[in-house]
């Protein structure tokens, strides 16, 4: 007999979605399981007929996680009445989905996968995932500019954690996030009387942008994947596809 999992994990080990998403899907009566709606927290395995909005659900074979450098003007969503949606400009074969997201405006690296949990512990905030990011502002950087946004800054109803901010020009920075608020570095300079003009991520964890031409992307694979994997203590997925 066939192990059963909560329906959430299944979904997320199937590439359908995260587990918080699945959950959603759950709530909202769109999953079924044998032709029964389903509900949250109950077990399934392989041999259930599971389906979401009356389409069965199949497990990737060949896990996916790949680096985009997103343009401005893309939008990071997979939902098709979004004509800018990230999914359609990558036209990739296999189904993925943007891990977190980048404001329309900015631009730079975001990973996409078909690996649920992956996307789970990538967007987990506790775990301190390294972001970072090179800014351009309005006016020139002073040295309180960089002290203030590197303690925090008050946005939100909270202060933001303390970051890693170095001044690269007069009018450029770059800052290393742990956490993902929302526009949390617009608002941080904002907060601070200055505007951004231009934003690109550059990292993610150990995963570089580096010389990706704007609107490509790239598989990651190998070394590069294995640190991945290994930092997120999750490296059974992709253990047939790092070579």
């Amino acid at each position: 007999m066939a192990e059963k999992i909560r329906i959430n994990k299944y979904l997320s080990a199937a590439g359908v979605c995260s587990r918080r998403e699945a959950d959603r899907l759950v709530e909202a009566g769109k999953v079924t399981v044998n032709g029964q709606t389903a509900e949250t927290g109950m077990t399934v395995s392989d041999e259930d007929e599971i389906r979401i909005d009356g389409k069965p659900v199949k497990h990737q074979d060949a896990p996916v996680l790949l680096a985009y450098n997103k343009p401005r003007g893309v939008v990071c969503t997979s939902a098709k009445d979004e004509p800018d949606n990230i999914i359609d400009r990558i036209h990739y074969p296999v189904r993925i989905y943007p891990v977190g997201r980048l404001d329309k405006d900015s631009e730079g690296l975001i990973l996409l996968t078909n690996q649920g949990d992956l996307m789970d512990k990538l967007l987990r905030s506790r775990n301190l995932h390294e972001k970072e990011y090179i800014v351009t502002v309005n006016k020139p950087i002073t040295a309180e500019f960089v002290t203030r946004m590197s303690e925090g800054v008050p946005i939100l109803d909270t202060v933001t954690r303390p970051c890693t901010v170095k001044k690269l020009s007069a009018r450029e920075f770059s800052i290393i996030l742990t956490q993902g608020m929302n526009r949390q570095i617009r608002r941080m300079c904002e907060a601070l009387d200055y505007r951004v003009r231009k934003l690109m991520r550059v990292r993610v964890a150990n995963i570089r942008l580096g010389d990706l031409p704007a609107g490509q992307y790239r598989e990651i694979r190998g070394a590069e994947l294995d640190r991945l994997l290994a930092e997120l203590g999750n490296d059974r997925i992709f253990k047939n596809n790092s070579q």
